[in-house]
């Protein structure tokens, strides 16, 4: 196969890092070009190169992608966050390589919590139940706050008693639901089909997944809300659905992501590759491996990327500074 260049962004985040780690356990001959809106992080040390840029919402963000695009021969940007799969697929059209995330219709209803809980109301798909700072009527018996395009747990207001200091542009109200917090990363390939899906139970900490267990329990009932999702919008390649399941059995979604998510390097070691089916399927036209999901348990560690002898951060760009993990 010939080598390929695949442009991660977001390398400084879990999603970004498990991503390159996930194309590093491959057989495949890519060279990993990272970028981020800092010089340098934990994510510096797994690229052949990198690249700081601006913010997804920047104007200038596109073209600094177009610029790397070309110097380094992308053939594929893989997004790590929301942000960027959504201001990418809006200009995908001029990208002069592939994007591996869903479409702009997509990705603009999953990028804002409220029109996602509109979209799926509409279609009579389970969501947590939300509405607008100002709509408020006291409904639910307790709820949240949160930022309509907010990235993981930042911005969250458990029960505040004022919400008129919060505008309906930017925030939400949802009902908090109570119960077991599930994510189920699924995988939709080439001919619209699913291809297969994970489940976890999990633990978060710092708005993450610390701990998790597969399970397999939920699926029939997740395979039913997934089907609709799939019948109502044009879902690409890796998607993630994020839900409590309350102590009745009930499965509410709260949030569904359309890339590659966070649990990424954990859910290859059992048998879901979702960053491997989106390299075969976009970089060498083949179909995307089996599935064979095996049971297990992850929890996550801290680990140090050490950089003898330097004294400057702003020369460790990528792997050609020496370093070693402890």
């Amino acid at each position: 196969m010939d080598k390929k260049n695949v442009l991660v962004t977001g390398i400084g985040g879990n999603v970004g890092q498990g991503i390159i780690r996930n194309i590093r356990s491959t057989d495949f001959d890519i060279k990993v070009v990272g970028c981020n809106i800092v010089d340098f992080s934990a994510g510096n040390h797994l690229c052949d190169v990198f690249y700081k840029v601006p913010y997804a919402y920047d104007a200038e963000y596109i073209s600094v992608i177009l610029d790397i695009i070309k110097v380094e021969k992308i053939d594929l940007i893989i997004p790590s966050t929301d942000y960027e799969a959504y201001f990418l697929s809006e200009k995908e059209e001029v990208l002069p390589c592939k994007l591996a995330c869903s479409d702009l219709e997509t990705t603009s209803i999953y990028i804002d919590k409220y029109k996602t809980f509109l979209h799926h109301k509409l279609h009579d798909i389970p969501f947590a139940e939300a509405q607008l700072p100002s709509e408020f009527d006291a409904t639910y018996k307790e709820y949240i706050l949160k930022p309509r395009k907010g990235r993981g747990s930042r911005g969250l207001h458990i029960n505040p008693k004022d919400l008129t200091v919060f505008s309906d542009k930017e925030y939400m109200v949802q009902q908090l639901i109570r119960g077991q917090e599930i994510t189920c990363a699924f995988y939709i390939d080439k001919s619209r089909s699913l291809h297969g899906m994970i489940t976890f139970e999990r633990e978060l900490e710092n708005g993450a997944t610390n701990r998790c267990i597969v399970v397999d329990k939920y699926d029939d009932r997740l395979l039913g809300i997934i089907h609709k999702m799939m019948d109502n919008c044009n879902f690409r390649g890796a998607a993630n659905l994020q839900a409590i399941v309350t102590e009745t059995g009930e499965i509410q979604p709260f949030e569904i992501n359309c890339r590659i998510s966070g649990t990424n390097s954990i859910r290859s070691n059992f048998g879901f590759m979702d960053v491997k089916y989106t390299l075969q399927e976009q970089l060498y036209n083949t179909l995307p491996d089996s599935i064979n999901l095996t049971k297990g348990i992850a929890v996550r560690v801290l680990m140090d990327v050490i950089y003898p002898e330097q004294t400057e951060m702003n020369t460790l760009k990528d792997n050609s500074s020496p370093h070693y993990l402890f």
